[in-house]
């Protein structure tokens, strides 16, 4: 969510976009049995817009990837290398806060000399990591569909971006450091990319992440913003954007008002909106029966389901820092949910920095955090003593969801309706083991109609050891088969958890000897 203006050298003609570009195309059969992170083509493009008069070539390619919905999709990523490339890689996992619901913004075309300007500080510090020796990755974690704030598949596409740039280069995941960076909308990705990695990519070496100006809770952040002069243009964008990636048919809520506006941000970056719609609220977007936006099922299981910290732990260490100029926060993100999300990966033993810039709005506490993280990701980089300061750090706000409406009818649309049918219940069977899948296996159903992103979580001693998302879950049985890095589960006390956008629907615990 932050906006740069700072001039670079004049670009050539812009390429094509990426809704018009063929590099970006891809069917669904072409993922059938792909690993994620595995390269479906490659192009070079030899002038890569780094904000300096010096031409660096870079590879792009197109991988396949997750949704956040579990399926799988493609996207693109970028990756520089040094003009004299090390002996030793080092990943510097570079995620851009391009805050789009246009192609024109995506990284990819952006670095090619596209939509010149667009990103361009962030496209200078880029430059300053391949200077100093490190491959970057830059990849279009908001996928082809451009969902802008679906923050497990930002995480997801961060990290196949990584093992697409070690497929590329040939390297050991297992052997290769990998620093993780984004502020504002790049910090999203970085996040959940960051909580999501030790069950979605155990194999990745991170080592490090940086994160600043972070959207913690949807749901606080837009109690700040609503009816803001300066951001509440980003109240329908983020509507859009999320409505894309779970799947929600926002329409049927929306006011006349809210129709016309969030038809007109539907295809554009933050730059567009941002500014043009000061005292905008929530509520005028919405139609008067839906006034209490959290109030609404599908909406506050979705934020709920984005809170971060609800899908995982990273390994950390982490460097967090956030602006605050008025005692709440930065202008558009919440310091004490920074600081509560800081505290909540203390306690589970993530040795954490927390910077707070005090009197810095957004966009200018981006300057001192990306000064700070790039210190913090060159000793990770370079194997220097992990620092850790928990102590302190203090308990900022409560991170709790909010509650889910009991008049929930089980769809993604309006609830309350007449004559809805009855909520669809999920129930769920332990199996057992099987050995031939090397995994243990529950059943999954539900007693009328369908769920859809379900996400099936196996945990031991409070960690999440492994997890499965299902795009739908009907009333035939669902076998899902769950592991331990790729293994089957040791001996010890487990227990499976279905989730549904965020609230837990079936859990069993069992023991496995």
């Amino acid at each position: 969510m932050l906006i740069f203006t700072v001039a670079v050298p004049a670009a050539l003609a812009d390429p094509p976009l990426p809704s018009a570009d063929p590099f970006y195309s891809y069917s669904a059969a072409q993922l059938d049995g792909l690993a994620p992170g595995t390269i479906l083509r490659q192009r070079t493009i030899p002038n890569a817009d780094l904000g300096t008069s010096t031409p660096i070539a870079a590879t792009q390619v197109l991988f396949r990837t997750t949704g956040e919905q579990g399926q799988p999709t493609a996207t693109v990523a970028t990756i520089i290398q040094p003009v004299n490339v090390p002996a030793v890689t080092r990943i510097v996992s570079y995620q851009t806060a391009y805050d789009a619901l246009g192609s024109e913004c995506d990284p990819s075309y952006t670095l090619q000399g596209g939509n010149s300007g667009y990103d361009s500080d962030e496209q200078t510090l880029v430059g300053s990591y391949v200077a100093q020796g490190y491959t970057v990755v830059d990849t279009d974690y908001e996928g082809t569909n451009l969902d802008w704030g679906a923050g497990q598949e930002s995480g997801d596409n961060t990290l196949d971006g990584v093992r697409a740039a070690e497929n590329l280069l040939g390297v050991a995941p297992a052997t290769t450091p990998v620093g993780l960076i984004g502020y504002s909308g790049g910090a999203i990705a970085t996040e959940f990319a960051s909580e999501l990695a030790p069950t979605y990519a155990a194999g990745l070496n991170i080592v490090g992440v940086a994160e600043g100006g972070i959207p913690v809770d949807f749901a606080h952040n837009l109690t700040y913003v609503n009816g803001s002069q300066d951001w509440s243009g980003v109240i329908p964008a983020v509507l859009v954007g999320v409505g894309r990636g779970f799947d929600i048919d926002i329409t049927p809520y929306l006011s006349p008002d809210g129709v016309q506006i969030t038809n007109t941000v539907s295809s554009q970056c933050i730059n567009n909106f941002l500014g043009n719609y000061p005292g905008l609220t929530i509520q005028k977007l919405l139609k008067p029966q839906y006034q209490n936006f959290l109030g609404i099922p599908v909406f506050a299981r979705t934020i709920n389901h984005l809170i971060m910290s609800r899908t995982g732990t990273p390994k950390g260490p982490l460097f967090i820092g956030v602006g605050n100029q008025d005692g709440t926060g930065d202008g558009v993100m919440v310091a004490n949910d920074d600081e509560a999300l800081a505290r909540t990966y203390c306690e589970r033993g993530v040795p954490v920095q927390f910077n707070v810039y005090s009197g810095q709005d957004h966009d200018n506490a981006a300057v001192p955090f990306e000064a700070e993280a790039q210190g913090f990701l060159n000793a990770r980089l370079n194997g220097l003593p992990v620092p850790n300061g928990c102590s302190s750090i203090g308990t900022g706000n409560s991170l709790a969801p909010v509650p889910v409406p009991a008049s929930d009818t089980g769809s993604s649309g309006p609830a309350g309706n007449a004559g809805a049918k009855p909520a669809a219940k999920l129930r769920m069977r332990y199996v057992g083991r099987v050995r031939a899948r090397h995994g243990v296996a529950v059943a999954l159903w539900t007693t009328t109609g369908a769920l859809s992103k379900v996400t099936v979580r196996l945990r031991r001693a409070g960690k999440v050891v492994d997890a499965v998302r299902l795009a739908r879950v009907g009333t035939h049985h669902r076998r899902v088969i769950l592991r331990v890095t790729g293994r089957t589960p040791k001996p010890g006390s487990y227990t499976v958890l279905a989730a549904h956008h965020g609230t837990t629907l079936a859990r069993h615990a069992f023991r496995l000897r």
